[in-house]
C-alpha cells in the first residue's frame, strides 16, 4: 500500500516491545490445553484456551495459534503498510487480524470433520498485533485482554460467556457472577462451527502502556487489581510466574496461560 501526498503530515511511531509469557497446567488438569504465541519481532500476542477433551483441546488451540501466526507473517509487508494509515478507524490491520482468526476456525472445523474423536472441538482466541505505535485486538471467547496504562488496569476484551450475559442484561451482579458454576459456558468459540464473528478494535499506544494476555484459569482466581499490580509494580519477566502462582495457591482447577508485554516509544519520524 503506497503512501500517496495526502499522507505527507501522517507520523510514523515506532514501539520497542518487551514480553514474557507462560503457561501452567495448573494444580488439577492432567495436561495443558493452552497454546500461546509471543513474537515481539512480528509482533504479534495470541493466547488460545482449547476444549473439547484432552486431544481436541490442544489440537484446537495449537491450530489457532499457528495459523493466525502464519497468516500474519505471510501479510506482515501489507500490516506494516495499513497500520500506519489515518484515520485509525479506517485501518485494515484489525480485518487482517481477524481474517486470521477465521482461517483458524475454518481450519480446526474441517480438522473435526475429518477425525471422529476431534468433533465439537474449538478454542478461544485473543490476540493483539502491536505496528506503528498502534495496538490491533481481535476476541473470541473468554480469555482477556488488559491494559495497564498510569495508575489504571482495564479489561479490553469482552467476555462471550453466559455469565457476562447475564451480568450485561442485570440479572446478576459481577460478584455472583465470579461465584456462578456457569462462568465456564462460553457463547461464541473458534473452530465449533466454520466461521465465527470476531470482535476487532484498535487504540493508539501511549509511552509506558503494558498489555497482558491471559486464560479463564488466570481470571477466575486474580482480580483486574490484582492484574494491575503485578503489571505495574513488574519486571515483566516476573510477571507470568507471578500471577500463575498466585492462581495456582487459590486452586489452579484450570490451564494458566499469562503473555505480557510492554510497548515503549522510540523517536517518531516524519513520513513522506
Amino acid at each position: 500500500m503506497a503512501v500517496n501526498a495526502g499522507d505527507a503530515r501522517m507520523r510514523w511511531r515506532a514501539v520497542q516491545i518487551q514480553s514474557s509469557a507462560k503457561s501452567d497446567v495448573g494444580q488439577v488438569r492432567e495436561q495443558n490445553e493452552d497454546s500461546f504465541v509471543a513474537d515481539g519481532a512480528l509482533g504479534l500476542f495470541v493466547v488460545a484456551d482449547g476444549m473439547g477433551g484432552h486431544q481436541g483441546g490442544q489440537m484446537a488451540s495449537r491450530l489457532a495459534v499457528e495459523t493466525i501466526a502464519a497468516v500474519i507473517t505471510r501479510r506482515h509487508a501489507e500490516v506494516r503498510a495499513a497500520a500506519v494509515m489515518n484515520p485509525l478507524e479506517s485501518v485494515a490491520v484489525p480485518r487482517i487480524l481477524a481474517d486470521a482468526v477465521r482461517t483458524a476456525c475454518s481450519t480446526i472445523y474441517e480438522a473435526s470433520q475429518d477425525d471422529p474423536a476431534l468433533h465439537g472441538m474449538g478454542t478461544t482466541v485473543t490476540s493483539l498485533l502491536v505496528e506503528g505505535g498502534r495496538a490491533f485486538v481481535a476476541h473470541v471467547g473468554d480469555s482477556r485482554c488488559y491494559l495497564q496504562r498510569g495508575e489504571r488496569v482495564i479489561q479490553i476484551t469482552d467476555d462471550h460467556s453466559l455469565v457476562n450475559e447475564q451480568i450485561k442484561a442485570g440479572l446478576i451482579t459481577p460478584e455472583q457472577g465470579r461465584a456462578s458454576r456457569l462462568k465456564n459456558i462460553i457463547t461464541r468459540s473458534v473452530g465449533f462451527e466454520r466461521d465465527v464473528a470476531v470482535d476487532t478494535f484498535a487504540l493508539l499506544i501511549q509511552p509506558g502502556d503494558r498489555f497482558l494476555l491471559c486464560s479463564d484459569g488466570l481470571a477466575n482466581f486474580v482480580d483486574d487489581t490484582e492484574i494491575g499490580l503485578a503489571l505495574a509494580q513488574g519486571p515483566l519477566q516476573e510477571v507470568p510466574d507471578r500471577l500463575i502462582s498466585l492462581a495456582n495457591e487459590r486452586g489452579g482447577d484450570d490451564n494458566i496461560t499469562v503473555v505480557c508485554l510492554s510497548a515503549d516509544d522510540s523517536a517518531p519520524s516524519s513520513v513522506s
